[in-house]
């Protein structure tokens, strides 16, 4: 016992437990334990995330790319009667249908905003709500376009067309106010949809509409040989598809919380539901014909059918981005100059792709949380005060044609807008954006007293 005693006295108190060196390589050894299992948990929730976000993503993917093929497959179809025909059907899609088309689908982007934040505060009832709201505001705007339409050929001969392809594209332009009046459905049931993750069906209607769509374009151009008018009709019956399915989902028992009826309250509050749809619509479309002044633009050039034609193949392959193959395999039928042109333009269309990769998720922030007015004031200043200037200055002053055009337009343009989005999103207060979305929920929610007892 002595002995143990006297072994204890001898012991330094201050010396540690182990020697300095291994107690060095067992905290370095803990912390590298712990810096592996935070990497596997951080790659295991990124794999989470990641296939969570593929199963929205992927089919809002799939249903955008059938949209857009639609119209693609039709003018297909088309361009066998003809080339006054498709010149006249591709116009009436691309400049009289387009610009109405971007206006109301940046209208209905409303409902992303508002929706989703309902949706995400139990506000169930008020989607049916808005989603009405929207369906009446959109269609009283289809009225306001509706000149567009109606008057097109003397509007296409303004700008320059050929009288022929003027007047056939008038006449396609009228059969085409059906599809025109669609979009003032389709575009909120698809918001309304997507806001409750119900992407999947939104997925499987677009492929029963482009199924309908080939059909009826075979059925109409082909067999019954009704020419223009019949490829113009086998679009608006292809389109009003997508309605019809869509609305029979979301009244027919698919979405029970969130669609309780056809309500009065949808009169309610239109001005103010009005203001953001225009917001909305303004922001989008001062994006969408950035990239038609650039085509126009072009037009004016020395040889400008050679650089219209190579633009327009760089064009398509941007707009259909998920479906590059088939969008160089429709490229190849221009002749060897208008493809060594497209080569020359292939870098600015990778940057103008890697661009348009980034930037429409920065446009979905800023959507979902309801920036429409200011991005709109940023999109005009960057691509009409900076973008188009520059694309101007590089393009005539400067002689660099086509290439000059589009480079001045893309970094004078897109990429500074990409840039301030991008500082807006990080430096942004998401704690008190959170806050703004809770009154906003409160302001827009006519009954907040009802909807806290449902939920």
């Amino acid at each position: 016992m002595g002995s143990l005693v006297h072994r204890d006295d001898d012991v330094d108190i201050n010396q540690p437990l182990l020697p300095e060196s291994t107690s060095h390589l067992g905290s370095k050894a803990s912390t590298s334990e712990e810096e592996d299992q935070e990497t596997k948990q951080l790659a295991s929730r990124i794999w989470i995330e990641t296939r969570k976000l593929w199963k929205i993503v992927g089919p809002a993917i799939f249903s955008r790319v059938v949209s857009y093929s639609m119209n693609v497959i039709t003018q297909a179809f088309a361009g066998h009667l003809g080339e006054v025909e498709l010149a006249a059907i591709s116009i009436a899609n691309t400049v009289i249908v387009g610009f109405n088309f971007g206006l109301l689908l940046g209208m209905a982007s409303a409902l992303e905003t508002l929706c989703g934040q309902a949706f995400g505060a139990k506000r169930y009832r008020m989607l049916g709500i808005y989603l009405q709201r929207s369906w009446i505001v959109l269609f009283l705007c289809c009225f306001v376009l509706l000149p567009f339409y109606i008057f097109a050929a003397p509007i296409l001969k303004l700008l320059g067309q050929p009288d022929d392809v003027a007047e056939s594209s008038g006449v396609v332009a009228c059969w085409l106010i059906p599809l025109h009046f669609s979009f003032a459905f389709q575009f909120p049931l698809q918001r309304f949809l997507q806001s409750q993750l119900k992407n999947i069906v939104i997925a499987w209607v677009s492929l029963a509409g482009l199924i309908v769509n080939v059909l009826m374009s075979w059925l109409l151009i082909y067999v019954f040989d009704f020419g223009l008018v019949g490829a113009a009709v086998s679009l608006d019956i292809s389109w009003w598809v997508l309605v019809f399915g869509l609305y029979g989902y979301a009244v027919c028992g698919g979405c029970p919380l969130t669609w309780s009826g056809f309500s009065m309250e949808a009169f309610s509050g239109l001005w103010e539901f009005l203001k953001l749809s225009a917001a909305s619509g303004v922001m989008l479309c001062l994006e969408n014909w950035y990239y038609r002044i650039l085509i126009l633009m072009t037009g004016f050039l020395q040889n400008a059918t050679l650089a219209v034609d190579a633009l327009s193949v760089c064009m398509t392959i941007n707009g259909w981005e998920l479906m590059i193959p088939l969008a160089f395999f429709a490229g190849t039928g221009s002749d060897t100059d208008v493809l060594e042109a497209v080569d020359k333009l292939s870098v600015l269309l990778a940057v103008t792709i890697l661009l348009n990769s980034v930037q429409p998720v920065l446009s979905g922030v800023a959507v979902g949380s309801g920036w429409q007015a200011m991005v709109a004031y940023i999109n005009l200043g960057c691509y009409y005060i900076i973008g188009l200037p520059l694309g101007i200055l590089m393009g005539w002053v400067f002689n660099f044609g086509v290439m000059g055009i589009w480079g001045g337009m893309v970094f004078g343009g897109t990429a500074v807008q990409t840039l301030i989005l991008a500082v807006i999103t990080i430096r942004c207060d998401w704690e008190k954006q959170a806050e703004i979305a809770q009154q906003r929920v409160s302001r827009w929610s006519s009954t907040p007293k009802q909807e806290d007892d449902q939920t």
